[in-house]
């Protein structure tokens, strides 16, 4: 199940989102839909990075029976990269909800050999989603 509480006007692909995770997990997800400003406060508070970013993934501690983490999407940066890369919002919104749901899988980009990108790139041609994250992921 995905628990939503979404902040903003932003349409979320709810179906899709639900099978992606169900295609990864079996545990519940928090999700979070907020503007640029309250991003940069909690990216702010928990990274001590003060600028907005895309996407923030929080695990929950290993608890059996607990839920897998929460996940927060920021809806300006959904709709300028849809812009940027000519795909749909809802295309954009599900690259990021895969990119957040790997890192609360344990996938790290930052230091693994390649595993987290292999993974994305899996996921995205299963549910035929634009390439973009990817292509600008590479440049990381």
């Amino acid at each position: 199940m995905i628990d939503i509480d979404n902040q903003t006007k932003l349409h979320i692909p709810l179906t899709t989102i639900k099978n992606i995770a169900q295609s990864l997990t079996n545990k519940d997800i928090e999700l979070l839909v907020v503007d640029s400003a309250y991003i940069q406060k909690i990216n702010f508070e928990y990274r001590n990075i003060d600028k907005p970013t895309d996407v923030l993934s929080f695990p929950f501690e290993e608890l059996p029976m607990g839920p897998l983490g929460s996940l927060i999407i920021c809806e300006d940066f959904v709709i300028s990269a849809s812009k940027s890369f000519s795909h749909s919002q809802d295309d954009e919104f599900c690259l990021l909800f895969i990119h957040g749901l790997l890192h609360l899988l344990d996938f790290d980009h930052e230091v693994d050999n390649g595993e987290m990108r292999a993974k994305e790139k899996e996921i995205i041609q299963t549910f035929s989603l634009p390439e973009s994250l990817i292509i600008r992921t590479l440049k990381d």
